[in-house]
């Protein structure tokens, strides 16, 4: 193993991986590195599905399979038991996107619900996962956000929406699983900040149920946590928040510049860096306050949170960090991680093929321009391919 970087590692990386599903990988991360072939084709598959054609055993075979861990929980749990015998703990992510009436809504709780106790009977399910706008209408988040007064209607639906907010979080607390909060738009996400703040207070007492997403691209984002650290302190709880870099760049910037207000991104991928870094770096230095979740594919980054801990002389399965990367991606991180002991976690999407397909065009989309992402796949899975003979 090279002994500079840990993470070359490919043996341990892909030793869940089949000769074929190797190979498979290598075709489909080779035909991300075509933007417009990826966009073309995502548009196809839409199509096709909307018009029912027969292609969901295509897609299933192909970039579902690589992504998803099934189209219900059930068949996600051979995936679950797999990765938890290298160390590997799994959050099961019901990934439907996109609804908008209040029947949707209530479905997504109750899948949720159901999650959260699935979880508490399995020691490789230590989380759950929501998506604010997955429980209540986008408009109702930024409305609440901007402060602008609400219709009668309008009070009573954000009260479905912090009823169903409590509902996960007392039902997360009754269960002792954690619940991750999904990061979204900045114009809608102070409401959520401040309802999943709340929910820290009330049962963040003794230990973290409740984590909040920052999105470290967004300037303000250390700011907002030494805050947070702050009121922790004056009023007695536990923070759980988990960093990430972003997901929504390019909408926040072109909303900023079209409606002209200053832009909440960082000015370029250094800043954004930079402001990763530094966050995990203050997390880091007050984990008697704040449990921290690093959800990257950055190697940079994860060297960095390793050699502090080593430094502090904090164990690396110390519960108070843990290291979360998405199932298909950047397995040399998450499999070399958990080699070495420390806490790691996939976020395992599942749901049903036609639904599931939004999120997976994005994580598509993603891998084609996140810089060098696609090409550093292909470069280990061509290594391991090279080291089994393929």
């Amino acid at each position: 193993m090279n002994m500079e970087n840990p993470f070359n590692n490919t043996e341990i990386a892909f030793s869940l991986k089949s000769n074929r599903e190797l190979r498979k990988a290598h075709f489909l991360f080779k035909m991300m590195g075509y933007p417009s072939l990826i966009n073309f084709g995502s548009a196809v598959m839409m199509k096709s599905l909307q018009w029912r054609l027969p292609v969901k055993g295509l897609i299933k075979h192909t970039v579902f399979e690589h992504f998803c861990g099934g189209t219900t929980e059930e068949e996600c749990k051979s995936v679950v038991d797999n990765m938890y015998l290298k160390g590997v703990s799994s959050i099961l992510d019901y990934s439907v996107e996109g609804k908008e009436d209040e029947a949707d809504f209530n479905a997504v709780v109750d899948k949720k619900l159901k999650l959260i106790k699935h979880a508490a009977h399995s020691d490789a399910l230590p989380f759950e996962v929501v998506k604010p706008t997955g429980i209540g209408r986008f408009y109702i988040w930024q409305k609440v956000t901007e402060k602008k007064e609400l219709t009668a209607a309008e009070q009573a639906e954000w009260q479905r929406i912090k009823d169903r907010v409590l509902l996960l979080s007392q039902t997360a607390y009754d269960n002792d699983i954690a619940l991750l909060f999904d990061g979204e738009e900045s114009w809608m996400q102070d409401a959520a900040d401040e309802l999943i703040r709340d929910m820290m207070l009330q049962f963040n007492k003794e230990k973290a149920i409740i984590y909040n997403t920052l999105q470290c691209y967004r300037h303000d984002r250390l700011d907002y946590i030494k805050e947070l650290y702050n009121d922790a302190i004056e009023n007695n709880f536990i923070v759980g928040v988990k960093i990430v870099r972003g997901a929504y760049m390019e909408k926040e910037r072109a909303r900023a510049e079209e409606m002209n207000y200053e832009s909440p991104i960082c000015a370029n991928k250094m800043a954004t860096d930079e402001m990763f870094n530094s966050a995990m770096y203050f997390i880091l230095d007050h984990l008697d306050v704040i449990k921290l979740c690093i959800g990257t594919h950055n190697e940079s980054s994860t060297l960095q949170a390793m050699e502090i801990l080593t430094k502090k002389g904090i164990a690396a399965n110390n519960k108070d960090v843990w290291f979360g990367q998405l199932y298909g991606m950047s397995d040399n991180l998450t499999f070399n991680l958990a080699q070495m002991n420390y806490n790691t976690f996939k976020i395992l999407p599942f749901g049903p093929i036609r639904d599931v397909m939004p999120y997976l065009i994005r994580r598509a989309q993603e891998n084609t321009s996140v810089a060098g992402q696609t090409g550093r796949e292909l470069i280990l899975i061509r290594q391991e391919m090279k080291r089994r003979g393929l």
